[in-house]
């Protein structure tokens, strides 16, 4: 059984255990599930590259502990709004039980405040709280959004919702996605349970990361273009505007809005330091979380991007062995049927210097690079290909161009390895949109081993 089909296949028996029934309820008949909002977990926190991340020491004491009678209100913006949405739970990491209780969702109106009237309480089952076992995941109830019933609404361009919900007793080590370049909100430990309040007086504290919540569905047409941006920390955003929704994956999901409106939905699938071949400091390789999480996201359709990078400079790998890593990444793709891929080059970090980023920097980390980017672009085993670094490159001078590499997060010169605001929005411009368009007729149903939940 593959890794997907036991995550699966384990999900079901815990979520019957807790509940007394054994999956989430069906979209209507002409719909299907698709993921709309998702944040590759890791850690446990605080294992992971968060960025900028204030001092969450008060806010998180002792992190072994975890979360301790504390509400979560994070902020996420979904590609794809709808009147019918679920929620996904992950304790991915955890080392025991996770209970999560008075789960609410609303629109964010600004910091952790919640646009009045539009918080909708969010159940498991037709209960108010979930215990999730350790290394799983559990989906809530659909929960009607009215305020969404129009996914093309002006009014919902470029709104956020606001996920709270209440970790009751000490969580121990905690799943988060720790560059989220978001910034959302934790109370107090012992604060006790605020998912319902409007207001934003009790979170105290704010963090640029997500914890626990990896996914969010719409209840959508079954004919939607379900796409995401598989790689390491260039789409996870690194050096990007914080809130300021300038990932390359974010640029890409408005041109595809603009040409295909609300027939598509594009999310995030990145991991800042992950190597395709080795669990590095996200927690996972990438062929692992390819098969744990990607593949398994409800409604996929197409993946744009590849992993490895990080390979070559952190791992010293070949540029063969990364190859390999890439032709075993179509291969597992390609077993699920029926998923398009468009890979993508690896982008130059000629001239990094540093005590972080020399390795990134070399000639010959560049003469690797190369070498798999010339059989990215000739192998013929994508349905396409989006040449990233052609879109960044100095040509003169084989580094990234001058004005990609200023730092929007921070301010800075840049680290010659991640782009900025100006540079992923160049990386966007590299994808074939065409080759995502939405298909004729509905999707057909994902292959044996992953099944739609």
């Amino acid at each position: 059984m593959s890794r997907c089909a036991w995550r699966v296949a384990a999900l079901v028996l815990a979520f019957a255990a807790v509940t007394g029934t054994a999956w989430a309820e069906a979209p209507a008949p002409g719909e299907k599930w698709a993921v709309t909002w998702h944040a590759t977990q890791g850690g446990p926190y605080p294992t992971g590259i968060p960025g900028p991340q204030p001092d969450l020491k008060f806010a998180f004491p002792a992190p072994p502990n975890g979360a301790n009678n504390q509400t979560f209100r994070l902020i996420v913006k979904p590609d794809l709004w709808g009147r019918r949405m679920r929620l996904r739970f992950a304790n991915a990491v955890g080392t025991q039980p996770v209970t999560f209780v008075d789960v609410f969702v609303g629109l964010q109106e600004s910091g952790a405040a919640v646009v009045p009237g539009s918080n909708r309480p969010v159940t498991f089952k037709g209960q108010r709280s979930i215990v999730v076992a350790p290394g799983q995941s559990a989906y809530s109830d659909p929960v009607e959004l009215p305020y969404a019933a129009d996914p093309a609404s002006p009014s919902l361009a470029g709104r956020k919702l606001a996920v709270s919900f209440h970790v009751p007793a000490p969580s121990g080590p905690m799943t988060w996605h720790a560059k989220a370049m978001q910034t959302s909100y934790v109370t107090a430990p012992g604060a006790g349970s605020h998912g319902a309040d409007e207001r934003d007086d009790a979170f105290s504290y704010s963090t640029i990361s997500w914890f626990f919540l990896d996914a969010i569905d719409v209840a959508a047409p079954a004919d939607t273009m379900v796409v995401a941006a598989f790689g390491a920390s260039i789409t996870d955003g690194s050096l990007s505007t914080l809130n300021g929704d300038d990932r390359w994956p974010d640029f890409l999901s408005r041109r595809l809005h603009a040409a295909y409106g609300p027939r598509v939905s594009i999310v995030n699938a990145g991991m800042s330091a992950n190597e395709i071949w080795r669990p590095a400091i996200g927690g996972v390789s990438g062929l692992e979380r390819l098969e744990r999480e990607i593949l398994c996201l409800a409604g996929l359709n197409a993946i744009v991007g590849i992993d490895g990078i990080n390979d070559l400079a952190i791992a010293n790998a070949s540029a063969d062995k990364v190859i390999e890593g890439i032709r075993e990444t179509a291969k597992r793709v390609r077993a699920h049927g029926g998923i398009k891929i468009i890979a993508g080059t690896f982008t130059s970090s000629l001239g990094a210097s540093g005590n972080i980023f020399a390795v990134y920097g070399t000639p010959d980390m560049a003469a690797r690079r190369e070498a798999v980017n010339r059989f990215i672009r000739g192998a013929g085993i994508f349905d396409g290909v989006a040449d990233f670094e052609a879109a960044l490159i100095d040509p003169k001078s084989g580094e990234m161009r001058a004005e990609f590499q200023p730092n929007s997060t921070v301010g800075g010169p840049g680290d010659k390895v991640h782009p900025n605001r100006a540079g992923y929005q160049a990386m966007a411009k590299a994808v074939d949109i065409k080759l995502l368009a939405p298909p004729a007729a509905a999707a057909p149903p994902p292959a044996q081993g992953c099944p739609a939940p």
